[in-house]
């Protein structure tokens, strides 16, 4: 019995500093944000869908829907 609570106290006092140190490195590392270029391509993309959202529910007709084309491959 007096075993069992042995090796039970060990394996608990092992986790428990994991844990501890797990949390430390977590709380030294940086926050995880997008960086510059990632942001800049999700700005362009958004933009790209909006005119795409415009171009799909536009009724101007075929000429007007392939100038908008144009202007978007010029991008």
């Amino acid at each position: 019995m007096m075993v069992m609570v042995i090796v039970m106290v060990v394996t608990i006092g092992k986790v428990s500093r994991e844990k501890w140190r797990a949390m430390a490195v977590q709380q030294s590392l940086p926050p995880q944000g997008p960086s510059a270029p990632a942001t800049d391509e999700i700005r362009q993309l958004k933009e790209r869908i909006a005119v795409l959202e415009h171009i799909i529910t536009d009724q101007h007709g075929r000429a007007d829907l392939d100038r908008q084309i144009e202007a978007l491959r010029d991008r």
